[in-house]
């Protein structure tokens, strides 16, 4: 018995596309497919015809040798299957369903690639870096070197010697991936000779040994902007390890820390700074100068009578925000100071001004007037 066209199989032009092929090519299988055709027992051999049609027509190489030689181009183990076959013979319904199951729902389940896998992207890197305060104020231009891998200058990431282009993988034709017919089912492993990537290198290149890239340490000039903070990441884009055989790169992550500070402490944009007074200057007052964090003074009047904790602001004398207009406040906090060490006679000084102190201090006297409260209400 005579075969059919393989285009009259399918219902298209000569002259369709690849795309057209497998659109005809689908619309047929699900049309003929024999569980859908219980009661028609022509209906599994037309299947496997549509089937035979398009394992042939999807293929360049093969559709070409069958618009010059017709069925012929398959005759005597010049066909995909059985030596000695043709495209119609190189299985049973059970090799035909795992095809027909993998080109119609192949690309949905990221199943069929044509081609391999993509060459593999370069690792992500993290790079820690510690700033001071200082440097976060004004934002800085800061050079780093990052231990990492590169493309081979000698192959140009190719991993063959020379730069050569590496080779179809013979074992795979290409694909990536091997078939193994296990009863019904048809399982599909990646391709042990080449991993995957439907290329195997010849002749490594002998810098990086094949692998398309070699460690190196890179200097790398980094934008710390202004107001960065500890936990601030900043990305390099590309700038990550060297993908595997050209691959693209990974990026580089910069995960900012900031050093503690002698003077300043940091709460978002603001600055705190605690600062010792004599009990001499809390009590009669005056002026005191201060540190900014620019660099600078600034000088604070202390009231009269302060107490230890007193709080006062220096409006946009903190730090600037990471994003947005602006600037913090600087806290002054206010500690005052016990003397020590005294001498005999800043004794008797201290002795004579506390017997004349009885009205000076208030929140004492508030204090222990609840005190003997408390205790006249416990003997009650």
């Amino acid at each position: 018995m005579s075969k059919r066209d393989y285009y009259e199989v399918l219902g298209v032009a000569r002259t369709a596309s690849a795309d057209e092929l497998k659109k005809a090519y689908r619309k047929k299988a699900m049309e003929l497919h024999p569980d859908r055709n219980a009661d028609n027992p022509e209906a599994e051999g037309k299947f496997k015809e549509a089937n035979e049609a398009y394992e042939v027509l999807k293929d360049a190489d093969k559709k070409a040798a069958y618009d010059r030689y017709g069925h012929a181009a398959f005759e005597g183990g010049m066909g995909g299957g059985r030596p000695g076959g043709h495209p119609g013979q190189q299985g049973d319904f059970a090799s035909a369903f795992s095809d027909v199951f993998d080109d119609l729902f192949g690309d949905f389940m990221g199943g069929r690639q044509g081609g391999g896998q993509r060459a593999a992207r370069g690792a992500d890197l993290r790079y820690n870096l510690r700033v001071t305060l200082e440097e976060t104020y004004s934002g800085l231009q800061k050079t780093i070197n990052v231990p990492t891998s590169v493309q081979c200058g000698s192959c140009n990431g190719s991993g063959a010697e020379g730069g050569a282009e590496p080779a179809t993988c013979p074992t795979c034709s290409g694909m990536g991936k091997v078939r193994a017919q296990q009863g019904f089912f048809t399982v599909e492993r990646t391709c042990p000779t080449c991993s995957g990537l439907g290329q195997i290198i010849k002749n490594p290149c002998q810098s990086c040994h094949g692998a398309g890239r070699v460690e190196k340490e890179r200097a790398l000039s980094v934008n710390i902007p202004k107001g960065v903070e500890t936990g601030t990441r900043i990305r390099l884009a590309g700038e990550g390890e060297a993908g595997m055989r050209g691959g693209p790169p990974g990026d580089l992550y910069i995960f900012i820390e900031v050093s503690a500070h002698k003077i300043f402490e940091r709460d978002g944009a603001d600055l705190h700074c605690r600062v010792p007074v004599s009990m001499s200057a809390a009590a009669l007052g005056g002026d005191i100068e201060v540190p900014t964090i620019d660099g600078g003074r600034s000088r604070v009047k202390i009231p009269a009578g302060s107490q230890s904790g007193r709080q006062m602001r220096l409006r946009s004398k903190g730090m600037p925000p990471l994003r947005g207009p602006g600037m913090g406040d600087m806290f002054i906090e206010l500690a005052v100071e016990t003397p020590v060490n005294l001498t005999s006679r800043q004794k008797e000084l201290l002795r004579e001004f506390e017997a004349l102190s009885e009205d000076n201090n208030p929140e004492s006297k508030s204090f222990f007037s609840s005190v003997k409260g408390f205790w006249d209400s416990m003997k009650g």
